[in-house]
């Protein structure tokens, strides 16, 4: 988006782009308490927020690490002790149907991880040298993940210290996952669950978030960490 834009306060269909994604698990039942982890300065702007679109959810912020791994790691230590479930979602991903969120929920309480995903429709090429084609996976194979990243508490805990002692770097959560030999549940997606990255991507979240209606489902104990880093969302 730029140097000089947040892009989390863009304004598309009425509402800054977090206000969306905040508002989705606001009003989902089975998220008890929201924490927000932001870059340092941004608080009084989130609380705002919060006050000017009637948030009812209880809700604390964290500060941003340097990597995501630290970002959401600093969001654990906020949740409540009573805590069984956590979604960890991307502030920028403003179009997760709240069914979506519910099932990460309930499927993560039962298998320990679960991540939401679609299926790859394009077919995929490998180039080793960015010119030449080098490979070919085969697409039945292939699931784009997304957010929510939803964990049994004590398993991202576990996954994360494992990836913080070893001094390892990991690109999403369901990575950390996979070093302690936890298997994450893939929950399809049959609807569009986008992240604004790219200005190009800005009419079609438009459409979809003038488009889309949400509806509840329940399960029990849940946080979600809001990954809001503006700038640098990963």
């Amino acid at each position: 988006m730029g140097p000089d834009m947040d892009k989390l306060f863009l304004q598309v269909a009425g509402k800054p782009i977090i206000a969306h994604t905040w508002q989705r698990f606001d009003s989902t039942d089975c998220i008890d308490e929201i924490v927000v982890v932001v870059r340092d300065g941004l608080q009084d702007a989130f609380s705002a927020l919060a006050a000017q679109f009637g948030f009812k959810k209880p809700f604390s912020h964290r500060y941003w690490g340097k990597e995501r791994q630290d970002s959401v790691w600093n969001g654990l230590e906020a949740v409540a002790n009573e805590c069984e479930v956590v979604a960890i979602q991307d502030g920028a991903r403003p179009c997760t149907p709240v069914d979506l969120i519910a099932r990460t929920v309930s499927i993560a309480q039962k298998t320990g991880a679960a991540v939401a995903a679609q299926r790859v429709t394009d077919t995929i090429k490998e180039s080793e040298d960015g010119r030449i084609i080098s490979g070919h996976p085969q697409r039945h194979l292939l699931w784009a993940v997304q957010t929510p990243q939803t964990f049994r508490v004590e398993v991202i805990r576990r996954a994360l210290a494992a990836v913080r002692k070893g001094g390892l770097l990991v690109t999403d959560d369901t990575a950390a996952c996979e070093i302690i030999g936890q298997a994450v549940t893939l929950v399809e997606s049959s609807q569009p669950n986008p992240k604004v990255t790219l200005p190009s991507d800005l009419p079609c979240i438009r459409l979809l978030l003038d488009g889309q209606t949400t509806t509840h489902e329940s399960a029990k104990f849940s946080s979600l960490l809001l990954q809001a880093r503006s700038g640098a969302l990963h």
